[in-house]
């Protein structure tokens, strides 16, 4: 269902459990998923919001110091802090997560020290963390060329089902994957792609899509005529449009889809209806493209108020939201810190990793290049 509300098109998200002022208040279609949310605890309800705030704070000072020239690039994730930090607290510990470039709050929740994005921007480092070690928590590295990582995602997925890891009723090895894109990477077709082979194939996989309406500066109502989720029902893909600034739908939405693709019950799709609040990277400017109308109706759709009103109807206390922001200033402050001691890596770095066995081409070119900073040491 579409309305015209102050200018901006709303598609009415089919599964929500909190209104616009936080009120707990599930649609119809929500219901069958409100069994996910009785397994979380008070501390769980707490730890959704404290990982939204500390994300948002990131994001800021990520922003700040890439105008202070710490970085050459940053892409901004506010206004889809809950979209990301519900699907991502759904996960279970072997599932094996695929993001773009701008899921700061999954790589949060999964434990990558988030220093290591700021390494990619900064660009010392070209992957910034290691996605085989555990302790990264199966989350693997950002991916900038748009859609490609629902291939590599749907190629793992069908791994896990080759090698015996879906469907035992073992909740310790079931395994499923989740990409992360976006509402432009929909028409690129590495995401048809993908669709074909999870439906044949019947990964243990959800397809998780934030919609949150630009493909840079192009808007979704001219990529696509019918609403994204439906897109994948095209290629045998089931489908479920959630609200993307609400936390809860995100998470339980996400755990029941995962649930059933790590049974043996194939792939699904979530489309979080959200917004990007600001620019596409920070060498955009979104005042060209965003009116002033849009941009206050999503504002006040913001999920981390929303969520703080939920919490305070459940006795969060003033003390519990100045603990959060003292942490959240806290994790900024050392961000900072740590992003201003970071250092170029050795020029010679760049032949490490070209070929995985010594190359005479390679080898010839570093040591021209040695040969030739070394001359210019010399001529000083």
């Amino acid at each position: 269902m579409k309305s015209e509300v102050a200018g901006v098109v709303e598609v009415s998200p089919t599964v929500r459990f909190l209104s616009v002022d936080g009120t707990f208040a599930p649609t119809e279609a929500a219901e069958e998923y409100r069994s996910q949310l009785d397994g979380l605890s008070h501390d769980d309800f707490l730890q959704f919001y404290r990982d939204m705030a500390i994300t948002r704070r990131f994001d800021e000072e990520c922003t700040n110091l890439q105008r202070q020239g710490q970085m050459g690039l940053w892409p901004p994730s506010h206004g889809q802090e809950a979209a990301q930090v519900g699907s991502a607290r759904a996960a279970r510990p072997q599932d094996v997560l695929f993001p773009s470039y701008r899921e700061h709050a999954v790589a949060l929740v999964r434990g990558v020290d988030i220093v290591d994005i700021v390494k990619v921007m900064r660009g010392v480092s070209l992957g910034g963390w290691d996605a085989t070690d555990p302790s990264n928590g199966n989350f693997r590295n950002y991916t900038l060329v748009i859609g490609s990582q629902t291939l590599h995602a749907t190629g793992y997925a069908m791994g896990l089902g080759f090698d015996g890891l879906v469907g035992t009723g073992d909740p310790t090895v079931d395994a499923a994957v989740m990409t992360y894109f976006g509402d432009g990477s929909t028409s690129q077709g590495d995401v048809s792609e993908a669709f074909v082979f999870a439906a044949s194939n019947q990964t243990s996989q959800v397809f998780f899509l934030q919609n949150n309406q630009w493909a840079i500066s192009v808007p979704v109502e001219v990529q696509s005529r019918i609403p994204l989720y439906l897109r994948s029902r095209g290629f045998g893909v089931p489908s479920v449009q959630i609200d993307g600034n609400d936390v809860l739908a995100s998470y339980a939405a996400t755990r029941k889809h995962l649930d059933e693709a790590r049974a043996g019950q194939g792939p699904a799709l979530i489309e979080a209806v959200t917004y990007r609040i600001g620019a596409h990277t920070t060498s955009d400017d979104p005042t060209r493209y965003q009116t002033p109308e849009q941009l206050a109706y999503w504002v006040e759709r913001d999920p981390i108020i929303r969520y703080a009103a939920y919490l305070r109807s459940l006795g969060a206390d003033d003390a519990f939201f100045a603990e959060v922001t003292d942490e959240a200033e806290s994790f900024a402050a050392d961000l900072r810190h740590r992003t201003l001691e970071l250092e170029a890596p050795p020029l010679a770095s760049i032949f490490d990793s070209v070929y995985s066995e010594p190359h005479p081409l390679v080898a010839e070119q570093k040591a021209w290049l040695e040969a030739y900073e070394l001359s210019m040491k010399e001529a000083i």
